[in-house]
């Protein structure tokens, strides 16, 4: 099976999102954010960085890539999409997610070790966690609070769309500590933290990160 990364200009973490789905057992496919073609994949990464210098907004710039013309499409049509970082960003930006991600409640960067809840293993990249499996993987970001207004925020969780919540502490001031949601059908995911840099004991903290990569390998059979 094939997950393909995305590069924009900017990334930082293709070559990580590749690595992590190669352990995983994926044959990784780099894409490039100017040709519209997936190339054949069974799943889509979009990584974290800086797309565009996040000239404008964070993602706004990258939203409009003739490569997220077919991804868009194709999510609507069930594919796996998972948005790291930058990606959760770009996801929002395309209005395959609700809300938005803005500056850091503090106007710093963060760069950390962090604990999260997985509250949501109903979608293509969390099946392979229990409910409520608490991990720890690497955050790092500038842009990284989750915002909405309270109607939708009480629709993320009224339905169970909050895939992920931060634990111990608030690291960015996401509204309701949320670090990662879904849209109604699952198949796309946006998480701001970076499961792609946590498949290793090598680089850790932990192997926390590799059941994302997982998860969606037994998606795309099962589907």
């Amino acid at each position: 099976m094939k997950i393909g990364v995305v590069t924009f200009p900017g990334s930082l973490d293709d070559v990580d999102a590749r690595r992590a789905a190669a352990v995983a057992g994926a044959e990784a496919v780099a894409l490039w954010h100017g040709d519209a073609d997936l190339h054949g994949v069974d799943a889509v990464v979009l990584p974290g960085g800086f797309s565009y210098g996040d000239y404008l907004r964070a993602g706004a710039i990258s939203r409009f890539a003739p490569v997220m013309e077919t991804i868009i499409k194709k999510a609507g049509e069930g594919l796996p999409v998972l948005g790291i970082c930058n990606g959760f960003q770009v996801l929002c930006e395309s209005h395959l997610l609700p809300g938005a991600l803005i500056k850091n409640h503090h106007r710093k960067f963060i760069c950390k070790d962090q604990a999260l809840r997985i509250e949501n293993n109903r979608t293509a990249w969390t099946s392979d966690y229990d409910a409520n499996h608490e991990i720890t993987i690497v955050l790092k970001n500038q842009d990284g609070s989750f915002v909405a207004d309270e109607p939708t925020l009480d629709r993320l969780e009224g339905e169970g769309l909050v895939v992920a919540r931060y634990l111990d502490d608030n690291p960015n001031g996401s509204y309701r500590d949320i670090a990662g949601i879904s849209n109604e059908r699952g198949n796309v995911v946006g998480l701001m933290p970076h499961p792609e840099h946590c498949v290793e004991t090598l680089t850790g903290p932990s192997t926390d990160g590799l059941g994302f990569f997982t998860s969606v390998l037994k998606a795309v059979v099962a589907s």
